[in-house]
Parts: C-alpha cells; sequence; structure tokens
C-alpha cells in the first residue's frame, strides 16, 4: 500500500510503498477513504521537540470502509463505513478508568495515528460505524469536531453565557459550533484575518471580530458585557493573556489552542478576576459516539469547513503549502477507495 512517511527532523514527507497491514482476531482493517489534515500534523512534522519522530506514519483524522473483519470481532461487517479513534488506549490505568479520555492513557501506545495510509489496522473498540445518513468526509470530521466538543463539555456552558472564541482555525469553528448547540448566549469569534470570517458566522457566531487595540471595548459592545465563556483556540504566545484580559469576573477560560511554546500570563491580572484556566486535550468515545448520532442535526454542516480534497500523492506539497499564506480551512486527503 503507499503511505506518507514523516523521516523527522523536518526533512520533506515522503510517500512510500509498505506491506499492507495484517489485521489481528480483534482488528479491523480499514481501506481509509478520507483523511483531514491537521495543524497537529504540521507542528509536529517540523522538527523540534515536538515531533512526531523519524520513520513514522501519521494522520488522525479518518475515516474508512472496512475490508476485513477480525475472527474474534463482533457487531461489524465487511462494508461499514468507520470513524476511527485514534488513540489506544489500556482501559484500566487511573487516567482510563476516572475520565476515559484515551490521549491521557500513556499504558498502551500502540500507534493509530496512521491515517495518511491506503489501508489502517484498528482495534475494533476504536471504530464508530457511521449511520447511512453521513458520508466518509462527515466520518473524517468526528475527530476535530470531538476535540471541540470535549473542551466546550468542559467549559460548563449556562444558558445565555456569553461566550468569546479566538482563532478561526477547525478548532474554534468547531468549538463555536458545539458552544452554540449546547446553550451560549451571544457568541464572538476573534482572529488575527478576517478571512474566517463568513465561516465563524455560518458556524453561530453572531458577530465578528478582528484583533486591534480597541478590540475589549469591541467584544463587550458585541457580547453585552465582557465574555463568562473565553475559549482560547489559537495555540501561540501572547493568546492566554489575550484570554484573561477579556475574561469577565469569575470568567472561565479553556484553553484548546495546544500551544508548544511558553505562554506566559500575569497571575495577578487572572487574580483580580478570580478567573479559572483549564487545559484540555483529547476525547473519549463517548464524544464520538454522540457526533456520529446526531451530526446530521445541527443547524449548520459541518462539511462547510472543507475547502479542498486532494489525493494521497499529493500530500507531501500541501503540507508545504499550508506552512505559509493560504486560503484553506479543512483540507481532506482521498488516500484509497472513492
Amino acid at each position: 500500500m503507499k503511505a506518507a512517511i514523516y523521516l523527522g527532523d523536518g526533512k520533506p514527507i515522503v510517500i512510500e510503498t509498505l506491506p499492507d497491514p495484517v489485521p489481528g482476531p480483534n482488528d479491523l482493517l480499514i481501506q481509509v477513504h478520507r483523511c483531514g489534515i491537521c495543524g497537529t500534523d504540521l507542528a509536529m512534522t517540523r522538527g523540534g521537540a515536538w515531533d512526531f519522530g523519524s520513520n513514522v506514519q501519521f494522520g488522525h483524522e479518518y475515516a474508512g470502509e472496512i475490508v476485513e473483519v477480525g475472527c474474534d470481532v463482533s457487531g461489524f461487517r465487511k462494508g461499514d463505513i468507520v470513524s476511527v479513534l485514534p488513540s489506544a488506549a489500556c482501559g484500566q490505568c487511573a487516567s482510563c478508568r476516572a475520565h476515559g479520555n484515551n490521549v491521557l492513557c500513556h499504558a498502551d501506545t500502540t500507534p493509530m495515528a496512521t491515517g495518511f495510509a491506503e489501508f489502517a489496522k484498528v482495534p475494533a473498540y476504536l471504530a464508530t460505524r457511521l449511520p447511512s445518513t453521513l458520508t466518509v468526509t462527515d466520518g473524517a470530521l468526528i475527530e476535530p469536531l470531538a476535540i471541540s466538543l470535549y473542551g466546550v463539555q468542559l467549559a460548563r456552558i449556562r444558558p445565555g453565557d456569553r461566550v468569546l472564541v479566538l482563532g478561526g482555525g477547525t478548532v474554534a469553528l468547531y468549538a463555536i459550533y458545539w458552544a452554540r448547540r449546547l446553550g451560549a448566549g451571544r457568541i464572538v469569534a476573534m482572529s488575527r484575518s478576517a478571512r474566517r470570517e463568513a465561516l465563524s458566522l455560518a458556524m453561530g457566531a453572531d458577530t465578528f471580530i478582528s484583533f486591534d487595540d480597541g478590540e475589549i471595548g469591541a467584544v463587550q459592545e458585541a457580547l453585552g458585557g465582557a465574555p463568562d465563556i473565553v475559549f482560547e483556540c489559537v495555540g501561540a504566545e501572547g493568546m492566554l493573556a489575550k484570554a484573561v484580559s477579556h475574561a469577565a469576573p469569575f470568567g472561565r477560560i479553556l484553553s484548546l489552542g495546544f500551544c508548544t511554546s511558553p505562554d506566559p500570563i500575569v497571575p495577578a491580572l487572572a487574580a483580580y478576576k478570580c478567573a479559572s484556566i483549564q487545559f484540555a486535550v483529547g476525547y473519549s468515545m463517548t464524544e464520538f459516539l454522540y457526533i456520529a448520532d446526531h451530526m446530521d442535526k445541527g443547524h449548520v454542516d459541518p462539511k462547510t469547513i472543507v475547502t479542498n480534497e486532494i489525493g494521497l500523492d499529493e500530500l507531501p506539497a500541501m503540507v508545504a503549502a499550508l506552512r505559509g499564506p493560504n486560503d484553506e480551512t479543512k483540507v481532506h486527503v482521498r488516500c484509497g477507495g472513492i
């Protein structure tokens, strides 16, 4: 099969031919139809401390068709269309028992982020069957939708809460989507560039504001007061401080940006607001199952953010292009099959 390989140390991604994976008794063999390019893929293939490693497969936003079912697997059959939760978990450690967040399990480190390939072998417990109303494009969006849903749930939105979302990428757009569905009042989206204004409004924001010197007053005017909840979805230095500057007294700040560099704040400024800051990563199977069941019942089609589909052979060039100025939001890779 063809598969994308990251050589490590910031070297270009290459497409290589590997042996087809062979499923074990508890596995599914999936022909990958779609895999989304994530900001993490860009950040962790440029070299440095946060790096995927050397000579590794990657790709974690994927969905496809089951082509082989392990002999001990029940509940799935050949031809089923599934989305994959791309983090293995032991189910027994403290993190698994307490939270069910697979990303936090460090006991089972089996690599599951192998979506940029024609085929992927996955344990059946990580697969979510898609209802007939959803497509493989929908399926490849469940993972990023789950990230934002998990974070928005942690923010404990109360009906009518004023919400500010910092950022215009996938996680930010889906944070808007879920905040609207889970009962937020007015929502402001804020980003450096107005390029994502239309998508932010489509996802459920009431107003879009660009970063500038008068942004605090503009946000409060649009919301009718300071935000009760601020979602930081940029992951760049200075964004936590910006979130603190906007938060209302006793405001809640939820960091989903996954910044891999130091991002200082002045604790006294947060203290004078009695603000709380929570960091989040990952999701559980609960989010995957919920999204698969309810994805087609929202106020907007989540596929709206998909701006391009490319072939697997085009992935290395697209990753290079996404590192510079571009007009893409979510790019999906057609890895195999339809």
